[in-house]
């Protein structure tokens, strides 16, 4: 079941969230009422170098003394509630935003945390892992996650989303099946500038989680969808795959497919990307869609067993498990593209608009 929707400006042009509530809303039927969630891109203006740490904890005992180990591992430059409606959800984990960058330099740092994300990584899976009942579910520069337990509409109004705007949207409505519907396990996932909604099952998941264990990376959250945002930040930011290869890593041709390619390079080029990374491969029906700081794209698994379509009109581009949804959220529609199985469609910003600060 599941629903999912994304759009983005290729220029940076920030609007609300009326278009991607819209596009969510059409697919109500997708889920149960048990999960919704969106992320946004370019909504913190002023604090686009900074560290946007977003918190949940179920009480507040929790939440102070997840507030001190923020301000133990980071600096912390700005904290505050996040906003809600109290009145449209009453029962729900407490909300904290802390703008923060590494406190520790690189010479006290403990090995593989090299760089500011790397160590931003690690102190979040550390906070996780050590604080039960209280996690970073958002860790990102100038994005947010907003989620939990509710219908799209619910979640919506629960984060007052009417007054952010930014350049890039997600948004998701679950429909959960062999995991619990509860605030942490809502879609999107995050890790860093990655964020994913995904519809489908992670069979995987066991062989995957402990993979990701390997690199320090912990699947807290009580669902399989976390691992694949864990998986891009990984593949990609870590390793240096480019987006095409990661996906080719984590929708993989068939072996049958691979032994028949006629251009040896190429066969050993996909040979050596299954068999390097074949505990990263997903298996089991799935369609992802995954936003980051350069732009978006999605991806089906091999066979294709979950929906995913995409568009384009005027500088945007459209995402979302079904054509009435595209429609709902631009009614001049240029093209409408529905992908092949295990290829991804990608929209980046342009150029100019990725050098340009908000």
């Amino acid at each position: 079941m599941c629903g999912i929707v994304g759009l983005i400006s290729s220029k940076k042009i920030k609007e609300n969230g009326e278009r991607i509530k819209n596009g969510i809303y059409l697919m109500n039927d997708r889920g149960n009422g048990l999960g919704a969630g969106y992320a946004a891109y370019g909504i913190y203006p002023g604090y686009e170098d900074l560290y946007a740490l977003q918190i949940m904890a179920t009480d507040d005992d929790l939440m102070n003394e997840t507030g001190k180990f923020i301000n133990t591992w980071f600096e912390v430059i700005q904290e505050q509630p996040i906003p809600v409606w109290n009145k449209k959800i009453k029962d729900h984990p407490s909300f904290r935003l802390y703008f923060v960058k590494p406190s520790l330099p690189v010479e006290k740092r403990l090995p593989g945390e090299d760089s500011d994300d790397n160590y931003v990584a690690s102190r979040c899976m550390q906070l996780n892992k050590t604080i039960k009942g209280a996690y970073t579910y958002s860790n990102g520069k100038n994005m947010g996650v907003f989620k939990g337990v509710g219908t799209p509409m619910d979640i919506y109004e629960f984060f007052r989303l009417d007054q952010y705007e930014g350049y890039s949207w997600l948004g998701h409505n679950r429909f959960p099946t062999n995991t619990p519907g509860w605030w942490g396990g809502a879609h999107p996932f995050n890790m860093l500038e990655w964020s994913i909604v995904h519809n489908g099952e992670i069979s995987s998941y066991g062989i995957n989680r402990r993979y990701l264990e390997s690199f320090g990376y912990y699947c807290l959250l009580q669902t399989d969808s976390e691992a694949i945002a864990y998986l891009i930040d990984l593949l990609i930011r870590r390793h240096g795959l480019s987006i095409e290869e990661a996906t080719t890593v984590l929708a993989p041709p068939y072996w049958s497919t691979i032994e028949r390619i006629a251009d040896p390079e190429k066969k050993d080029y996909l040979t050596t990307l299954r068999t390097t990374y074949e505990q990263a491969m997903l298996n089991g029906p799935f369609a992802v869609l995954i936003a980051f700081d350069g732009g978006m794209f999605s991806l089906t698994d091999n066979t294709k067993l979950r929906p995913m379509t995409s568009a384009t009109s005027e500088g945007y581009t459209y995402f979302a498990s079904e054509i009435a949804s595209l429609y709902e959220m631009d009614h001049n529609l240029q093209e409408v593209v529905t992908p092949r199985a295990g290829e991804p469609i990608i929209a980046l910003f342009d150029r100019e608009a990725a050098q340009v600060k908000q």
